[in-house]
């Protein structure tokens, strides 16, 4: 396969994955001892880093909503995270950009009703980047929450999908993601099957549209799968330590 070829003659990408394979998936949580709720992700070679703090009292009161909590969102990357080091500052507009992309998403899944007069913050720090940051933010937040005790109406997985070279493929590297790859990234309620959140980051020809939309949406459900899992296991070590 030459530098340049993302997809072989066999079928396999530069990673040698299919076009409907996930990357090894790594994902644990109760990581940090001073948080409400964290949650460590490893998503191939991008690794992120969730905490959850709260439900607590608001810090600037003219935000307070009477009925109903507030969600606060940061983002940061380590400057190591990438082969280029630089360091980001907290006003990036990518980085902005992708906190709001995670507020806008579990903002309709909390039910920030039962937290009324609060605010709950979640703090994500992508500790190395390899393509697919945004689904592993919101994988990590979903889990982070969860050990929080954070109610919500449903799990949200998270997947990126796109068009490499003549197919389809899903959860893209940085390499893939690096070489003009038209590419969807959807968030998704696993129970109900519904969107939470759609991203593009350039366009696609709607002929290729649906077929890019179905193998993300299984990329969802296989990351269901694994969170899922993730969380009943953590739950089964804490009700055997309660036990003893």
């Amino acid at each position: 396969m030459s530098r340049a070829e993302l997809l072989s003659p066999e079928g396999l990408r530069i990673d040698g994955r299919r076009p409907a394979e996930l990357r090894k998936i790594t994902s644990t949580t109760c990581v940090l001892s001073q948080a409400d709720g964290s949650a460590y992700l490893e998503h191939g070679n991008t690794k992120v880093l969730a905490a959850v703090y709260g439900p607590r009292e608001a810090r600037h009161r003219a935000l307070v909503l009477h009925d109903r909590a507030i969600l606060n969102v940061e983002l940061n990357v380590a400057p190591f995270s990438t082969g280029e080091r630089r360091r980001r500052s907290k006003n990036d507009k990518r980085l902005l950009e992708m906190a709001s992309f995670v507020k806008q998403t579990f903002e309709p899944v909390v039910i920030a009703t039962l937290y009324p007069r609060s605010q709950i913050d979640i703090y994500l720090q992508v500790i190395q980047h390899d393509g697919g940051t945004l689904q592993a933010c919101i994988n990590a937040t979903t889990m982070a929450l969860i050990d929080a005790g954070i109610a919500m109406t449903d799990y949200v997985c998270a997947c990126t999908a796109g068009w490499v070279e003549r197919e389809a493929a899903i959860d893209l590297n940085y390499m893939e993601e690096s070489s003009d790859t038209s590419e969807v990234t959807i968030a998704m309620l696993p129970k109900s099957s519904k969107i939470t959140l759609t991203q593009m980051e350039s366009r696609l020809h709607v002929d290729k549209l649906e077929e890019v939309f179905r193998l993300a949406g299984e990329g969802c459900k296989q990351m269901y799968e694994v969170m899922d899992k993730t969380i009943r296991d953590r739950a089964e070590d804490l009700a055997r330590k309660m036990a003893v």
